[in-house]
């Protein structure tokens, strides 16, 4: 079947840590584009939710640090983080273990890729998931992007990567969604966190919604570590999920920068449906 869903969010530890204390007129209207796209996608009936994050040294170490992985297990356990600082409860995510690895062996044609049978859930993935997913009824398919230690992957990897898990969900019978985590401009764990570069990225999500590929992987690691902070560099898991989406125009449907949740928070989708149209950029 066609890939049935792309979009992208924030996944900030502070969106559901420090919920009460952002203005909650801002805070309940990014919320709100979250309850969206969890029914936007729930229209879509898929099969399975592919969340692609950049996971932030919970399961994988500079011992070890895969440039791309994908999970293949039957669930996932989360949040790794104190559930409380987090604000999100101890939870257990459904997998697919068959489908993952039918997808990843898809995905092998054309991009090396890990796999993992084991993933503690981070906050990448738990704080979309407590929006998108609240009741845990959508098998997950987490995939992982190194975002964190140098050499990361330049930035046409990660383009590739997301054609590859185009074909790959084109190739399956199943219905599969596709989400990407991050940024887009912070500073993390930082004296500059709460720091947010909003002309930066405005920028970048019109780059984003017009699919523009040269536009964007015209980035380099220093300048974005310059202008966007180290949190800049998981512009990489947006940029995959415009790479499953090429030739498809996107629509920013939240973008607020919200100094308490230390990022610019986002979410946006592609419309699959049509490959011509004009963005929007609110």
């Amino acid at each position: 079947m066609p890939l049935v869903y792309a979009g992208v969010c924030s996944h900030a530890p502070g969106i559901t840590g420090r919920a009460n204390q952002a203005d909650p007129t801002v805070r309940d209207a990014f919320y709100a584009s979250f309850d969206q796209m969890r029914r936007d996608i729930e229209a879509t009936k898929p099969d399975a939710l592919v969340v692609i994050a950049a996971e932030h040294f919970a399961n994988f170490f500079m011992d070890n640090m895969p440039t791309f992985a994908l999970g293949m297990a039957d669930f996932y356990d989360g949040p790794i983080e104190d559930a409380g600082w987090l604000g999100i409860d101890k939870f257990r995510a459904p997998g697919n273990r068959d489908l993952s690895e039918r997808l990843i062996k898809e995905v092998m044609q054309t991009v090396d890729v890990s796999y993992a049978e084991e993933w503690k859930f981070d906050h990448g993935i738990a704080v979309p998931l407590h929006f998108l997913t609240p009741n845990f009824d959508l098998p997950i398919i987490p995939a992982n992007i190194n975002c964190q230690g140098p050499p990361l992957s330049p930035l046409s990897r990660a383009w590739a990567f997301g054609e590859a898990l185009r074909r790959a969900a084109d190739a399956l019978p199943e219905r599969i969604a596709l989400v990407g985590t991050g940024g887009i401009s912070h500073w993390p764990a930082t004296p500059d966190s709460g720091k947010i570069n909003e002309p930066w990225d405005r920028d970048f999500l019109d780059r984003w919604c017009r699919n523009d590929r040269d536009a964007l992987l015209d980035y380099d690691d220093g300048t974005v570590y310059t202008d966007a902070g180290q949190g800049g560099f998981e512009i990489r898991t947006f940029i995959t999920v415009s790479g499953a989406a090429a030739g498809a125009t996107g629509t920013v449907h939240f973008y607020e920068p919200i100094p308490i949740f230390a990022v610019g928070c986002t979410v946006a989708s592609y419309d699959l449906g049509a490959t011509v149209g004009v963005a929007r950029l609110i």
